[in-house]
């Protein structure tokens, strides 16, 4: 009788040490944030911790996160993607077969999240990127969510804005052809200029690849063309080099941008090159009241610079998780099931009132939302300018 207990409990002790469950037995929620600490955007990357740590420490403070009446304690599990897809894919991949997180958060540039979104809808783990505007990064994954508005609207928004603000008729674009996220918003952009002011209408529709630092040439082919304005779609990094270098070369028109300017290190590098050019955005930090004023505040008094977009999304991002773990009756231990139920409630968030605006998700995953046009100040602020919805 004994022999037979004893066999029972090996047994039993073999299936809990290899069983994907085992997450229940330690009562620890994981949170798994995908992002590019390091590579050509370490700035998106340090927004990204900054605010999942800013989360944490209030889900800490509340004893962490209340599921069914129980008190679950939760731990970050923060991957660095280096920027590169196939990191991106890694880091997923790792953190879903061997940290057992419960779901993920990012990667952030479309470039990323779309192949780690493949793998988190392989492995039926729900995931939401807070920045990536590219419709494939959710399309047909039930298990991708997105914490911002998609290029489709975007592109539209952007070409509207300039026609109305500026009423020109003939415009050009200069984007990264390598990358998923500026090489699909061009093209959304080319399309929605087009159907308002003809085919032909964007006169110039020149292209790099990334890493690429000279844009000369380019550029030259753009002031020759007779655009009125220039639409750049790029990251931080690369906007400074291509509005300084078109200065440089004698273009004194307007250049708008996209949500991909909004990083803090865009005005720092570009400097009075940017002062009073627009970009489309998800919020805007100059003038900004309540909740949003209150983070706003909370990050610039523990870092020292106010947060850019992507902070901002991560934080609502995280704040949408939240509310669907706690919506949860119970967990019940079984990471599979869990997952799935943890997706199932994602799905049902309405109107999540989140820093960034009203969020309420589609079928897609995608939420409905408003864009911001911002205007960067001569004091080198993004300041509001107006807000387009759908």
């Amino acid at each position: 009788m004994r022999k037979s207990f004893v066999a029972v409990g090996v047994a039993l002790a073999v299936v809990l040490a290899f069983s994907p469950f085992g997450w229940s037995a330690e009562q620890t929620i994981k949170v798994g944030i995908n992002a590019p600490i390091t590579g050509d955007i370490p700035k998106v990357g340090e927004g990204t911790k900054f605010a999942a740590q800013m989360w944490l420490e209030d889900v800490m403070a509340a004893g962490g996160l209340e599921v069914g009446g129980k008190k679950y304690p939760v731990e970050l599990v923060i991957e660095d993607n280096e920027a590169k897809a196939e990191s991106a894919v890694t880091a997923n991949t790792k953190m879903i077969t061997q940290d057992e997180v419960l779901v993920i958060v990012g990667p952030q540039s479309s470039k990323q999240a779309i192949p780690a979104g493949d793998v988190a809808n392989n492995y039926a783990t729900p995931m939401i990127t807070p920045w990536s505007t590219n419709p494939d990064a959710t399309k047909d994954r039930p298990f991708v969510f997105r914490g911002c508005f998609l290029d489709p609207f975007q592109g539209p928004v952007l070409a509207n804005f300039i026609t109305e603000e500026f009423g020109f008729t003939k415009a050009a674009v200069l984007y990264d052809v390598a990358s998923d996220y500026p090489k699909g918003l061009a093209e959304f952009f080319k399309e929605a200029w087009e159907k308002v002011h003809g085919p032909g209408s964007v006169v110039a529709f020149e292209s790099f690849t990334t890493k690429d630092a000279d844009f000369s040439s380019q550029l030259t082919k753009i002031i020759q063309s007779g655009a009125e304005v220039l639409f750049t779609p790029q990251y931080y990094n690369e906007v400074a080099l291509i509005v300084q270098q078109a200065h440089e070369l004698g273009w004194d028109k307007p250049i708008v941008g996209s949500d991909s300017w909004g990083s803090a290190e865009t005005v720092e590098l570009c400097g009075k090159d940017c002062y009073g050019l627009f970009f489309s955005t998800h919020y805007a930090a100059a003038g900004a009241t309540g909740a949003t004023k209150e983070f706003i505040d909370r990050y610039q008094q523990k870092y020292g610079y106010v947060p850019d977009d992507v902070a901002a999304l991560t934080w609502d991002s995280l704040g949408i998780v939240q509310t669907a773990i706690q919506s949860l009756d119970q967990l019940s231990g079984d990471l599979e099931k869990d997952r799935k139920a943890v997706r199932d409630a994602m799905a049902q968030v309405k109107e999540f009132d989140g820093i960034t605006g009203k969020m309420t998700f589609t079928e897609e995953g995608d939420p409905i939302k408003c864009a911001v046009i911002v205007k960067i100040s001569d004091k080198g602020e993004y300041t509001f300018y107006k807000s387009v919805c759908p």
